[in-house]
């Protein structure tokens, strides 16, 4: 049993009541559950299979596995086929997927292609899942404010390799001052992180009373500066890991009070999800609450709100006479992206062995196959391409980003697959 801050408990137990709060405690006893999502895009033929793994019920393509095997010695992790993220988390690919279908329902057939921005975004999980839920011609922007966490999420929506999918390093207010405007954003704030207490003992040891007092106020100041990006009709999506009401609820109810064209939406979410409502007493609007031990999943807070009582999303003629900008952002306008990294080159592909692609992986020489033409190849795992190479002969020079390298040395000789290939 992990040893919880006593102001934890104290409070958690009088806020979740004593039969929520018991099933919380023995969450403890048990193994968190191991999820992946797998990439619809690389794994859309439907030629793979996983053994023993059971679907993540209010996720398209996420999937529970029976343990948790070692991901970085799997080429197709590295490759973009999935992603390792938890299950309360791919709750937003319902949410997306019932807010988009009213959405277009209300909507005239010209509109412009939807603009989606995750605000706080590292290291990836949910903005890979919103670009694969969203539509093909929808223009993402992922940000993350801290450098090195902005320079992870590079590296994973890379991977996940979908076109209209941009990485910035701006603060909030930043979108705020640009004057640029969203349909969707994603809002899933810094905070107190109580829900991951299962998963990660560093947060209960970072958790205090003020820590809490601290994210919800940097919250209120998020969602000021993502309110002011919202097109009239957009949603926001708001989140937490976290259970406390002040940065869940109390945050809620501050925003339908603080912007009067706010409104909270229903999400229909199945009886046999266990996701539980409202835990503030006298607000019972709709929010979604994951607690492990109940649901089966680590901790989650989610509300969904509308920016206007009408869904409008403006024509391109309306977007034009009101803004002078068909789309958003381009690359020399105030905000900029970070560089993209290319992982395909025009070349022929090459295949790899398994030790093959682990050495490619560690960033080492190749020797590939003699009739492997000189020059810019792609050299690929099971036809997944890992990256590029430049082959000169004697040898191939790893053109792999350095800092992505994995910098183990033992690499085990039986490799058994999550995907397999029917």
């Amino acid at each position: 049993m992990a040893n919880l801050p006593a102001a934890f408990s104290e409070y958690t137990r009088q806020l979740m009541g004593e039969e929520r709060f018991g099933r919380y405690l023995k969450s403890f006893e048990e193994e968190p559950s191991v999820s992946i999502r797998l990439n619809p895009k690389k794994m859309a033929d439907g030629r793979w299979q996983m053994d023993d793994a059971e679907p993540v019920p209010w996720c398209r393509n996420g999937y529970y596995l029976k343990q948790r095997p070692n991901f970085t010695f799997d080429p197709l992790f590295h490759a973009g086929c999935y992603y390792v993220q938890e299950a309360a988390s791919m709750f937003l690919d319902e949410v997306l997927r019932q807010m988009h279908n009213a959405y277009v329902s209300h909507q005239p057939s010209a509109i412009r292609p939807l603009t989606a921005l995750d605000l706080c975004a590292a290291p990836g999980g949910k903005s890979t899942l919103l670009r694969a839920a969203l539509p093909d011609d929808c223009v993402l922007y992922s940000n993350e404010p801290i450098r090195n966490r902005a320079n992870i999420l590079l590296e994973n929506v890379t991977k996940w390799g979908y076109a209209n999918h941009y990485v910035t390093n701006v603060y909030p207010e930043a979108y705020r001052k640009s004057k640029h405007r969203f349909d969707v954003i994603l809002c899933d704030v810094p905070c107190s992180g109580e829900g991951m207490f299962r998963k990660d003992e560093a947060t209960i040891r970072e958790w205090s009373p003020q820590q809490v007092e601290k994210c919800w106020q940097l919250q209120r100041d998020i969602i000021t500066d993502a309110w002011a990006c919202l097109n009239d009709g957009g949603l926001l999506i708001y989140s937490t890991c976290t259970f406390n009401t002040k940065e869940n609820e109390e945050n809620i109810r501050w925003i339908l009070d603080s912007f009067k064209d706010a409104k909270a939406l229903d999400i229909n979410a199945k009886p046999e999800w266990h996701i539980t409502g409202s835990l503030l007493e006298g607000f019972n609007e709709p929010v979604y609450r994951f607690i492990p031990g109940i649901s089966r999943s680590e901790g989650l807070f989610v509300c969904v709100l509308r920016k206007g009582s009408e869904l409008e999303v403006p024509t391109e003629q309306a977007e034009n006479s009101h803004t002078g900008n068909k789309k958003f952002p381009r690359r020399e306008q105030s905000i900029p992206t970070l560089g993209t990294i290319p992982l395909h080159v025009d070349g022929p592909q090459v295949e790899l062995t398994y030790q093959q692609a682990m050495a490619y992986l560690r960033h080492e020489a190749l020797v590939l196959p003699e009739d492997t033409p000189r020059g810019l190849v792609n050299v690929a795992f099971q036809g997944f391409p890992l990256g590029p190479a430049k082959n000169i002969g004697t040898r191939a020079n790893n053109l792999y980003p350095k800092e992505w390298k994995i910098k183990t040395t033992h690499i085990p000789n039986d490799y058994e697959p999550i995907l397999k290939r029917l």
